[in-house]
Order: structure tokens, then C-alpha cells, then sequence
């Protein structure tokens, strides 16, 4: 049995990571602030404080004796932090920043840092991991300069880390009333309320998904795997590279919904085509994805039908309104 802590176990990841972790034996304690995640997420055996990481003291506190740290918890709005920067910044590198100085006082051992696909920002796909990191807008530099403090702290303190890289997660326990994040619960929320989707752009955008159970084994590797000292690691699947039409087409499939969507303009600083190459997790680790879009969609799909759609909840500021903040955030229109 090992101490593990995961921050941001009441989110979408954490609580998939803690549920694993905790079926395996480990002893896993935990801390959410609960404003980007459900508390009914949170595992009944789990030790769970609602504790901010910025809270330097309290976090000190809370990780005393843990042996492997899961850094998870972010506000990972890489759209909104164009127009939010103070506070999604705060909660990647602010808030990384308290995580390392609780962990490295109490001698952890490992470090996980889940950082973002938006690291690659505007480089060719499918983007490697030895790439140089070309992030375009606030959310993506400010998990890059988590990255490198990640980094430095521990050649300076001797803790091991590795840096995960999971990128455009879906599935059960995600938020999916949340206006600015998360396009496919977006878009199943929607269509499960009859309404039609907004799609920034032309819908031409490329991305490939990655379903949760999936991604999870992997993610829980890295903390006890020797092989992943020291690296980063993409993780996520790369073989359906698939426009954002192509994606509101099958949920509309799939629910049986009449697709007629709402283009908008297109959203500053995103990137057209965002992919992960799954390849050096394929040769380290086996990586093996098993479940298509589709499939991944459908479980979904079925989650949110039972426990309901809901109304977007705007639950963060925007902090700059200008013309070109999207008309669903500066309106709550969504």
C-alpha cells in the first residue's frame, strides 16, 4: 500500500484516479475546491479535504506522509483564459506553486503534473513530446512555466516527477453544465435539452478525443512506473482525428437529434489542429486504447441521460468583455 494524494479528486480526472487507485489498495487522501467538479464525484473511501491549493498552510498540512502526489486539480479553461487570465493562471502555476512547496516539505517522493495538449499550441501534428513547446494564449503558459517549475524543484530537492500530457478527455463524472469547457458535454447537454449546438468557427477544427477509461490505467502508471521518471507523456489515443462537426453529427446520432448547429465566430488564439501522437506511450507502456469515439460517446451520452441535463451554470467571471469575447460567456447565451 502507498500514500497517495490526488488534488482536484472531486474533478473529472482526479475522481477516475482516486476510484482506481483506491480499488487497487492504496491509501489515497485528496482536496477539491469544488468549483470545477461535482462533490458526488468524491469516492466514499477516500480522505477528502475541500481545500484550495493555494492555501499554502492547510496543504502543508493535509500532504503530511504521502509518498506519490497527482496534480490535476487546474481551471482548465484554455478558451476562456484569453478573457480570464488572472484567475486561470492563479490556478495552474499559482496553485502548482503550493502543491510543490507542500510535497517537497514533506519529502514526497513522486511528483505528477497532468499538463495540457495546449503546450504543443501551433506546432505540425501529430504533436511528440520532444517538441518545443509553442503555447498560444494564457491557460497554455501558464501550464508550460508549471512544467519547467515542476522540473526545477525537483533537481534541486532530488523528488522524481513525471509530466502527463491527457488531452481532449470525455466521459462520465465530466461537467457537463459548464459553458466554457468541455465540447462534447457541451454538446450533449444541448441536444439532450432539444436545443442546438453553438460551434465556434466553421467547425473544421481538428481534434481527437480520448475516453476516460482509456486514459486512467495510464495516468496511474506514472507514479509507480520506473520508466516514466523524468518524462513527459502524451496520453490519449491519435487515431481519429476528427473535425468538430464530425463530432456534433454523432452525438446527434447517436441521441437521434435533428443537427442544425449555430456557427459563431471563431474563438481567439484557438488552434486549428490539435493532436497527440500516442506513440511513445505505445512503446514505454503498452498504451492500448480500446474505445472508439463512438463508443466512448454513447456511454456518455447514456451517464448525462440519467442523471439529467441541466442549465449552464456560469460559475466563474469574465474578467475582460470586449467585441471579441464569445457572445455565450459575455451574454450567458449558451
Amino acid at each position: 500500500m502507498v500514500n497517495i494524494f490526488i488534488t482536484g479528486v472531486a474533478g473529472f480526472l482526479g475522481s477516475h484516479l482516486a476510484e482506481k487507485l483506491i480499488l487497487e489498495g492504496h491509501k489515497v487522501k485528496g482536496n477539491d475546491n469544488l468549483i470545477g467538479g461535482y462533490e458526488d464525484n468524491v469516492h466514499e473511501d477516500l480522505e477528502f479535504y475541500k481545500v484550495d491549493c493555494n492555501d499554502l498552510d492547510r496543504m502543508v498540512k493535509i500532504t503530511k506522509g504521502v509518498d506519490i502526489l497527482y496534480h490535476c486539480a487546474a481551471h482548465p479553461y484554455e478558451g476562456l483564459s484569453v478573457f480570464s487570465p488572472s484567475m486561470v493562471t492563479n490556478s495552474v502555476f499559482q496553485a502548482t506553486s503550493a502543491t510543490l512547496s507542500a510535497f517537497t516539505q514533506n519529502n514526497g517522493e513522486r511528483f505528477i503534473f497532468c499538463s495540457s495538449m495546449a503546450r504543443y499550441g501551433m506546432n505540425q501534428t501529430p504533436f511528440t513530446e520532444e517538441m518545443n513547446t509553442r503555447p498560444q494564449d494564457p491557460y497554455a503558459i501558464a501550464k508550460v512555466a508549471a512544467e519547467d517549475l515542476t522540473q526545477l524543484m525537483a533537481r534541486i530537492h532530488g523528488f522524481d516527477y513525471s509530466i502527463a500530457v491527457p488531452h481532449n478527455i470525455y466521459g462520465p463524472k465530466q461537467k457537463y453544465d459548464d459553458p466554457y469547457r468541455n465540447v462534447a458535454a457541451i454538446f450533449i447537454n444541448k441536444m439532450l435539452m432539444g436545443e442546438q449546438p453553438k460551434i465556434y468557427g466553421d467547425g473544421t477544427q481538428r481534434r481527437c478525443f480520448s475516453y476516460i477509461k482509456d486514459d486512467i490505467p495510464l495516468l496511474s502508471d506514472l507514479g509507480f512506473n520506473p520508466l516514466a521518471s523524468r518524462e513527459i507523456i502524451n496520453i490519449g489515443p491519435d487515431n481519429e482525428f476528427v473535425t468538430i462537426n464530425h463530432l456534433a453529427e454523432t452525438i446527434a446520432d447517436i441521441i437521434g437529434f435533428d443537427l442544425k448547429p449555430e456557427y459563431l465566430p471563431e474563438r481567439p488564439q484557438e488552434v486549428q489542429d490539435a493532436n497527440c501522437s500516442a506513440n511513445k506511450a505505445k512503446k514505454l507502456f503498452g498504451f492500448n486504447p480500446k474505445y472508439s469515439l463512438r463508443k466512448g460517446l454513447e456511454e456518455m451520452v447514456e451517464w448525462v441521460k440519467k442523471r439529467g441535463p441541466r442549465t449552464f451554470d456560469y460559475h466563474l467571471p469574465v474578467e475582460i468583455v470586449t467585441n471579441n469575447t464569445p457572445k455565450p460567456w459575455s451574454e450567458r447565451s449558451m
